[in-house]
């Protein structure tokens, strides 16, 4: 016997998953992540008996429900399942997934639509933060159709428009977690950034790269990658994050100076593979980066400390471009607007079964309590 769960699979971004109601899987977290594994079909190097897509991006879920604060609408909790390891990850955010949240809650009920555009207020539960997404409504329904392009997918599709309201500090608390705008470890310099995301950055150059290899070429290099995963290890505990080593935070990004009129290049490690694209999360990172003085990415690529506008940031597929307006000028940590342009779209809704042994789902659970059965 298996257990039916409501599902619908969205893509957000440059990423694509399961999104599911809280009340539609179990209340433990211990049985919650069983589930998942499941659902996803982790452990397995191709995810074979699951929905995962044997990818870090296509190994992602999204836990929506109406939200218990103040100024949201809803909670997004965010999952990254590890492909190999029988690993959950809710420590961090996912931009991408994000951008599917504010359609999948308007569609679900959980948010009215307004005709034209309506306007979701998400509380990420991982981070604890805010984001503004505004979503395309005309007639008062979803609108996945429409000119609006981003590098990693392909074809066209409607605007989701995405602000970030409160970044600073997401995992850690402290904008520069270890104190200092930079740090050396095992010989590279390092800069330890948490605006958004957690995230090591370092010069491509220290690897003997030049920045603008392309993601299979990077994941191919496994010295490079099991260096950098040891930089990563020690720069989570640095940190303050304890023993990273079974988590996907912090993430990693290799940052160089820009060839395509970009502000600067990255390629971003998520963290045992390369981005094919972009992380959203890792861009409001990146770019806020550029503007604080000493960190690895201004001396690349110096942005005033307190930057207003459109801030290009290069990746393997093309470009990724972030309204930033920052300040961190006289001891300021002030992010007062993060704004991208990203689309989505509904791809699959029915359900997914997971074997009874795992989950006998809500109405066992219900029947047993009442002493049914």
């Amino acid at each position: 016997m298996q257990t039916r769960i409501p599902c619908v699979i969205m893509r957000g971004g440059t990423s694509r998953g399961p999104f599911f109601h809280a009340t539609d899987l179990p209340a433990d977290t211990l049985t919650r992540d069983a589930v998942l594994l499941a659902v996803m079909g982790s452990p397995h190097q191709i995810q074979i008996d699951g929905i995962g897509g044997s990818h870090s991006v296509t190994s992602k879920v999204a836990i929506i429900s109406k939200s218990k604060h103040p100024g949201a609408d809803v909670d997004y909790l965010f999952a990254q399942v590890q492909i190999n390891e029988s690993i959950v990850d809710t420590k961090p955010n996912c931009g991408n997934m994000l951008v599917a949240v504010g359609p999948f809650a308007i569609e679900t009920g959980l948010v009215p639509a307004r005709n034209g555009e309506t306007t979701v207020r998400i509380f990420n539960v991982n981070t604890q933060s805010l984001i503004d997404a505004i979503i395309q409504t005309p007639g008062g329904e979803v609108s996945y159709e429409g000119n609006a392009s981003i590098d990693g997918v392909p074809g066209t599709a409607a605007p989701v428009k995405l602000n970030f309201r409160s970044a600073i500090g997401s995992v850690t608390k402290k904008m520069l977690p270890t104190g200092k705008p930079s740090d050396v470890i095992d010989g590279v310099e390092v800069s330890c950034v948490d605006i958004a995301m957690p995230v090591v950055l370092m010069r491509a150059e220290a690897f003997g790269k030049t920045g603008h290899e392309t993601a299979v070429e990077l994941d191919a290099d496994r010295e490079l990658v099991k260096r950098m995963e040891a930089i990563r290890v020690k720069a989570g505990a640095l940190m303050g994050m304890g023993d990273v080593a079974k988590s996907v935070v912090p993430k990693m990004a290799l940052l160089s100076k820009p060839r395509k009129g970009g502000v600067i290049a990255s390629r971003f490690f998520v963290p045992e593979t390369c981005h094919k694209a972009h992380p959203v999360t890792g861009t409001v990172c990146i770019a806020s980066a550029c503007a604080i003085p000493g960190t690895v990415a201004s001396r690349i690529s110096p942005l005033p400390p307190a930057p207003q506008g459109m801030i290009r940031i290069e990746h393997p597929q093309g470009m990724i471009i972030i309204d930033l307006d920052v300040d961190f000028t006289n001891q300021q940590q002030a992010l007062r607007r993060a704004a991208l342009v990203r689309t989505a779209r509904r791809i699959f809704e029915g359900h997914v079964c997971v074997p009874e042994k795992i989950w006998t789902g809500k109405r066992a659970a219900q029947l047993a309590t009442a002493g049914a059965i």
